[in-house]
């Protein structure tokens, strides 16, 4: 659901724009301001949910996107949009940092890396799926509806959870420390996203609004607050598969907002074609998710992950001639190798990821996954714009933009085959970390 809503509004925005009377090039505030919280307010999010109880925790998210959900649907005008857009974004940030570490805890050890694959298979699925399902919402119920579906999906997933889930530590409000974290990373965040959205509009100038994010994390980093993260970055095998995850992330990100336009402008398809088309890629995610999780666990989860993510670079390189003489079968099963290699990849990385993070820190940890994956498709359609920009729009900065996408796809290859995990066994990583525990406490 947290998933769905970042792309579903994407096909929803000709009709908001008529309905409330505003001007195109405000549209994108409406995405924006549900990308924006999720980045930003992803690690805090993660520190404070390690400090209270899981279920609680989960009430107060759901509801909280609920409430928001139909608000949005309720929306009059454009700020309000916006506003009730930034506080789904806030509390699906909150979900996107305690689902992970809620599958972590589910599960024996020796499973995780099939949790995983459900988790990671579905949320990417919920992403890409989002514009068909917007469609068929919008064209039979109107826009408020892509909004208003969230509230029975909230209420069923908050009765699960309320049956499933033990009562423990009650909720507490943040200090006033995670308020100023928040509004540090959130500047940070749209600061580089606004700059290289500007960048491609408007000229290169625009890029030293970039600049303010550096003394804003700098400043985040020398402080207390900062300390989860940085002991979770100690722990041997945590960069690694973050690398790979925001490599691959930028990469899908940079393939989905590409493709259409080549499918459009130099295939000469119609919207319809290219829907169906671009599909085949979460089939092959959802086919090779499951698999990759159970290879993981009885492979190796860093030989599995990097198994996919050498076959998603294959599957990114075979697109890069970006031949205008293809047949939709052409480029069809090359997304269907690529979809099949990033499904491949998933569920070990994440799984690489919670494993070896120490037990106070898997919301942490699934708060910094959730960033990284989160900027990585934030960013793909700014680069991609970026790169194309520079050819002024030409054939030639459709594959610009794909070499870019291939050239990141290679890094998360590289990231994980250096990454060194102390044995494959997850409950000895686990229990080799609890040192440092004490610390972060």
């Amino acid at each position: 659901m947290a998933s769905v809503d970042m792309s579903i509004v994407n096909v929803a925005l000709p009709a908001i724009e008529r309905d409330l009377g505003i001007a195109t090039t405000m549209t994108e505030w409406v995405v924006l301001a549900y990308l924006l919280p999720l980045a930003g307010l992803a690690l805090p999010s993660g520190r404070w949910l390690d400090s209270v109880g899981r279920r609680p925790a989960l009430v107060f998210s759901l509801t909280g996107f609920a409430l928001a959900s139909v608000a949005a649907g309720l929306s009059p005008n454009l700020a309000w949009l916006i506003g009730a857009r930034l506080i789904q974004g806030t509390f699906g940030a909150l979900l996107f940092s305690l689902v992970p570490a809620l599958a972590t805890t589910a599960v024996k050890p020796q499973a995780r890396g099939r949790a995983m694959g459900l988790i990671t298979t579905l949320g990417p699925l919920g992403l890409i799926s989002g514009p068909g399902l917007g469609g068929l919402i919008v064209d039979a119920l109107g826009w408020p509806w892509i909004f208003f579906v969230n509230v029975p999906v909230s209420v069923l997933v908050m009765a699960v959870g309320l049956r499933m889930l033990p009562s423990n530590a009650p909720l507490r409000a943040p200090d006033r420390t995670w308020f100023t974290e928040a509004l540090l990373l959130s500047a940070a965040v749209a600061a580089l996203l606004l700059a290289l959205s500007f960048t491609a509009s408007e000229g290169p100038a625009w890029m030293l609004l970039a600049l303010i994010a550096l003394p804003l994390l700098v400043f985040w980093l020398r402080m207390p607050i900062s300390g989860a993260i940085r002991n979770l970055f100690r722990v041997p095998g945590e960069v690694g598969p973050h690398i790979a995850l925001t490599s691959a992330a930028t990469a899908i990100g940079t393939v989905f907002f590409m493709i259409p336009f080549f499918m459009q402008r130099e295939l000469g398809e119609s919207a319809s074609a290219v829907g169906v088309t671009v599909l085949v890629f979460p089939a092959g995610m959802a086919l090779m998710g499951p698999v990759g999780g159970f290879l993981g666990d009885w492979w190796g989860s860093r030989k599995t992950a990097v198994l996919g993510a050498a076959l998603f670079t294959v599957g990114l390189a075979l697109l890069l001639p970006m031949d205008g003489s293809w047949s939709l079968t052409d480029l069809a099963w090359r997304l269907f190798l690529a979809g099949c290699g990033n499904g491949l990849f998933n569920a070990p990385n994440m799984a690489m990821a919670m494993t070896n993070a120490p037990p106070p820190l898997l919301a942490t940890t699934g708060s910094s996954t959730s960033l990284a994956r989160t900027m990585g498709f934030a960013l793909g359609p700014a680069l991609a714009t970026l790169v194309w920009s520079l050819s002024s729009y030409q054939p030639g900065g459709m594959r610009g933009a794909m070499t870019l996408a291939t050239v990141l796809s290679a890094l998360s290859v590289v990231a994980l085959v250096r990454t060194r995990v102390p044995g494959e066994q997850p409950t000895v990583a686990v229990q080799d970390q609890r040192a440092p525990d004490r610390s972060v406490t």
